[in-house]
């Protein structure tokens, strides 16, 4: 059955929407609003799922860190196909960019990740660096989805307040590449992406970095990671566990992503987790934290201080059934008034070069400055 098509333009001034592909999920009606501290709760997961009435999804963003906020909003709505309008409606605008923290603060930061993990302590941490681009007039959400639909740095494009369906305050908006889990009946797939290389207008250039990408000891330690990392926790609700032995290439507008699709049947199909509990139970994956966990988490807190907050969550839908898609939140930004916070991160492990992963941030930077109309 085709969907009825929607353009930016058509979405409420707050949207809410999931898409994955060229679907998406947009609410038309917002039922009610539940944040709790703590994201991780598995009694508030269950409880949302089994609130929901027929015709209804929970959107849900989930916080990076342990004890951190999650949030759903129970809402009513329709699958479309969203398309760009044929006029572009691009305002002029100035703007203010703030880099923090500096590159050459943020190589340090780097030195001393590689520090730890020469104790023997760590083997793995992402950090992360933000760009806030102050925007004089302010961004609308609109505007980003438009751009994120023509640039469409990942496949699972997003809209989701930060708060009160109705009331004014940020907006989590992102086109991620990776999906962290979506659950159909007893079907259950992951793609965690690890590992990656800025891309090159030059297509041979490009080849060589993709092929330089599928070769590097350093990038196929940091993918094993996160791929060990979801298998093991999969274990716990799943069967039928299958994985290619080597990961893929998936490729974004700026980055050359190493990828493993991963497939598994849930092992009680009936009172089965959810995709809210299978979201809770895979977050956080060393894609955005590290290994050990709890040793890399405490070295993000030491290094980023407050810096993530929604960012490297993750964000998406469920259903009454239990099925849903979540996406890492990566490839995101926060619009708050004429702000728009961007975050990216990267894979340090022993070997890293802190000059690369200057680089990598910044090429996954420009992936999102690209949709405030940046050039």
């Amino acid at each position: 059955m085709a969907r009825a098509p929607i353009t930016p333009a058509a979405l409420a001034a707050r949207p809410m929407l999931f898409a994955s592909g060229e679907e998406a999920y947009v609410a038309s009606a917002v039922r009610r609003s539940w944040e709790v501290p703590d994201g991780a709760d598995p009694d508030w997961a269950d409880a949302v799922v089994a609130g929901l009435q027929p015709g209804e999804r929970a959107l849900c963003a989930l916080s990076f860190a342990a004890g951190a906020p999650g949030l759903a909003h129970v809402v009513a709505g329709a699958e479309h196909a969203l398309q760009r309008p044929e006029v572009d409606a691009t305002v002029a605008r100035t703007y203010e960019v703030t880099e923090f923290p500096t590159p050459d603060e943020y190589a340090a930061m780097v030195e001393a990740a590689l520090a730890k993990i020469a104790t023997g302590a760590l083997h793995k941490v992402v950090l992360g660096r933000c760009l806030d681009v102050v925007s004089t007039p302010p961004l609308v959400p609109a505007e980003i989805i438009d751009r994120l639909l023509t640039t469409r740095p990942g496949r699972y494009v997003f809209s989701v307040p930060l708060g009160a369906a109705e009331a004014d305050g940020p907006i989590l908006v992102g086109a991620s590449p990776e999906l962290l889990v979506r659950r159909e009946g007893a079907v259950i797939s992951c793609t965690p992406l690890a590992g990656s290389v800025p891309r090159s207008a030059d297509a041979a250039e490009d080849l060589r970095r993709a092929g330089e990408l599928q070769r590097s000891a350093k990038d196929l330690a940091e993918h094993a990671f996160v791929v060990e990392a979801i298998v093991h926790a999969l274990k716990d609700v799943c069967v039928e566990i299958e994985y290619p032995a080597t990961p893929e290439l998936l490729s974004t507008d700026t980055v050359w992503h190493l990828a493993t699709p991963i497939h598994a049947r849930l092992a009680d199909p009936v009172d089965g987790p959810s995709a809210l509990r299978l979201a809770q139970l895979l977050h956080p994956t060393p894609a955005v934290g590290g290994v050990p966990t709890a040793a890399a988490n405490a070295v993000i807190a030491d290094l980023e201080g407050g810096l993530r907050d929604w960012f490297a969550g993750c964000v998406g839908w469920v259903d009454r059934h239990g099925d849903g898609e979540f996406a890492v939140t990566i490839r995101a930004a926060v619009m708050d008034g004429p702000r728009l916070r961007l975050f990216a991160g990267a894979g340090i492990v022993a070997g890293s070069d802190p000059a690369a992963e200057v680089r990598e941030t910044g090429a996954k930077l420009a992936t999102m400055a690209r949709v405030t109309g940046l050039p």
